[in-house]
């Protein structure tokens, strides 16, 4: 929302200054220099990236225009399920945590965290690691680097419409120049004819140089770098989740484990250890759990 806000500021900022300057706004609607901006930087993005990429950035607009994803209830609701999850395995066992991990779906546990369930990536990262310690053999440092493999793959991947978008703003003042020469060349064809026309067609022109520069850095720049921000949460997010898990592995009981995950989380949306903590007593029954070495 704030990001719809802020390109409407732009919006607003750009043509108040220049309707209080006594400009005709008629002027700046150039249907054909609009067509040759955006439809030259259009191609240019499909022409330079896979169909995968450009899907990419079709998606990661939409999730622009949702809003940010990892809040303070969200990271909330994360830990009670770590917490949830461990204190499960430790109650019934290594057959009852294989059974949650192998059918997240029909898990107890994962159903009560609907919103975790959704995000397909952060399931299995997290199941598929705690595969890995049910299997056994896998030393706690190499268990912490293969997560973290696994992060900055996926945080590499998310980068790419954000490289996509940031050329494509790079090229837009260069694409509003072609379209200004192009109605340069129109205007030439034009000399000799009325004043007012000649006018209207260096306008046109100059239009076309205004309307590059204003979208690579009030618009498609600003944007790109948005996407890059919730890549970057998106990657915190993971963060909490290998160090709750990797707490547990080193044989931290749920709550500790589930402690070390609420450490990792910014500073800004991370809940008080109080407010975690009476969580955790209101799954539990109204009791705390007790912590003992495992």
């Amino acid at each position: 929302m704030f990001t719809v806000i802020g390109l409407m500021v732009v919006l607003v900022a750009v043509i108040g200054g220049y309707l209080l300057e006594h400009g005709h706004l008629m002027v700046l609607f150039q249907p054909a220099e609009l067509l040759i901006i955006g439809g030259a930087a259009i191609g240019s993005l499909i022409a330079a990236n896979s169909l995968r990429v450009v899907k990419g950035v079709a998606g990661s607009l939409k999730g622009v225009l949702s809003g940010d994803r990892y809040t303070q209830s969200r990271y909330m609701d994360t830990l009670r399920m770590l917490h949830d999850l461990f204190a499960s395995a430790r109650k019934n066992g290594a057959a009852r945590l294989e059974a949650d991990i192998e059918q997240p779906e029909q898990s107890a546990v994962f159903v009560e965290h609907p919103e975790f369930l959704k995000d397909r990536h952060a399931t299995r990262y997290l199941c598929d690691t705690l595969r890995l310690v049910l299997m056994g053999g896998v030393a706690v440092h190499e268990l912490e680097q293969l997560m973290e493999l696994d992060a900055e793959s996926h945080h590499d991947e998310s980068e790419e419409p954000v490289v996509a978008l940031r050329t494509m703003a790079d090229a837009l003042p260069g694409l509003g120049i072609v379209a200004a020469v192009l109605g340069v060349v129109v205007t030439m064809g034009s000399l000799g004819g009325p004043a007012s026309e000649i006018g209207h067609k260096v306008a046109a022109a100059l239009v076309g140089t205004f309307l590059g520069v204003l979208l690579c850095y009030g618009f498609v720049g600003p944007v790109a770098q948005r996407i890059a921000k919730l890549n970057e949460a998106e990657e915190q997010y993971l963060v909490c989740l290998r160090q709750a898990v990797l707490a547990y592995v080193r044989g931290c009981g749920p709550l500790l484990s589930a402690e070390f995950g609420r450490r990792s989380v910014p500073p800004h949306l991370r809940p008080s250890f109080a407010e975690f903590e009476q969580a955790c007593k209101g799954v539990a029954g109204g009791e705390a759990p007790q912590e003992t070495a495992a």
